[in-house]
């Protein structure tokens, strides 16, 4: 009896800090739910004003053979998908790139420092936004966008009679597992990304896009003028878009590229756990960083 009564407070001790610090980061930094939300709507109301298209549209599909009526069908979802996802990307690069300089900047690092707070817990909190909180957030919202879709797409297409084709070759529950394993994928593969970018945020005095993107891009520069030779900028392209090279296997069939999950390949990408090293330097380095950094 005494020994869980003096392990609980312990327990409770050490979770809340952390727990109440994301708090903090939704409630002081809105657009990371806000923007995406627009960008849903927009979505949305593009779809509604299209939808008197649609019947037409859906006739043209019907004439094709099955995989290619699938994937037509398909493609409004995931060019959605892909909108709000690289929409999230913006999102959290900006975000990091002012999680520590913000409260530098405002002089509230005073105020938080003074709380019993860790810079270990700050900083990881902060980190866990664009790699935890981001992603479902993105996942909740991309999965209500597609099914608004299907219900517009069910009711424009219901006089017609071709309003079950959308269900026939959309599957919501598939493509949401999908999504699920993507946007894991992403963000583990754009971490080291973040962590530069929070490095970046604890380090300049001003000007923090500019500091995050200038080296990369004058290293880039300098090996194609000394080398002649473009191995960094290929890493960097790789690093942003290339996550999906590994993660899925693209098959061509009928004339269509059709993909499938392959997890045990992208776990087994050296580049994967070099860029999850360099990202673990980047968020220790930003943790030493805040502990000595003061007011800009």
């Amino acid at each position: 009896m005494n020994a869980e009564s003096n392990t609980a407070p312990v327990a409770r001790s050490t979770t809340q800090p952390m727990y109440w610090s994301v708090l903090r980061e939704l409630w002081e930094n809105k657009s990371i739910y806000i923007a995406p939300s627009i960008v849903a709507a927009v979505i949305l109301l593009g779809a509604l004003v299209s939808a008197g298209h649609l019947p037409e549209r859906r006739r043209s599909a019907m004439l094709l053979d099955e995989a290619r009526r699938q994937a037509a069908i398909q493609l409004p979802y995931d060019i959605v998908a892909m909108i709000i996802i690289v929409t999230s990307f913006i999102v959290g690069f900006f975000y990091c790139l002012d999680a520590l300089y913000g409260e530098r900047r405002d002089r509230s690092i005073l105020f938080w420092k003074s709380l019993p707070v860790s810079d270990l817990t700050t900083v990881l909190s902060k980190a866990c936004v664009p790699l935890l909180i981001l992603p479902a957030i993105i996942f909740a919202i991309i999965v209500a966008t597609q099914f608004v879709m299907l219900l517009i797409s069910s009711a424009v297409l219901v006089p017609s009679g071709l309003a079950g084709t959308t269900w026939a070759n959309f599957n919501l529950l598939q493509q949401s597992v999908i999504l699920f394993y993507g946007l894991i994928v992403i963000a583990l593969w754009h971490a080291p990304v973040y962590g530069w970018a929070l490095l970046i945020s604890g380090i300049a005095r001003r000007a923090t896009f500019l500091w995050a993107v200038l080296p990369p891009l004058a290293i880039a520069v300098f090996e194609k003028i000394t080398f002649n030779t473009s191995y960094f900028a290929s890493m960097l392209k790789d690093r942003l878009g290339g996550a999906g090279d590994t993660a899925f296997a693209f098959q061509m069939h009928n004339g269509l590229s059709i993909d499938h999950l392959t997890p045990a390949r992208f776990l087994s990408t050296p580049g994967l756990w070099i860029g999850l090293l360099f990202a673990a330097a980047f968020f220790f380095a930003a943790i030493r960083l805040r502990r000595y950094r003061g007011p800009i």
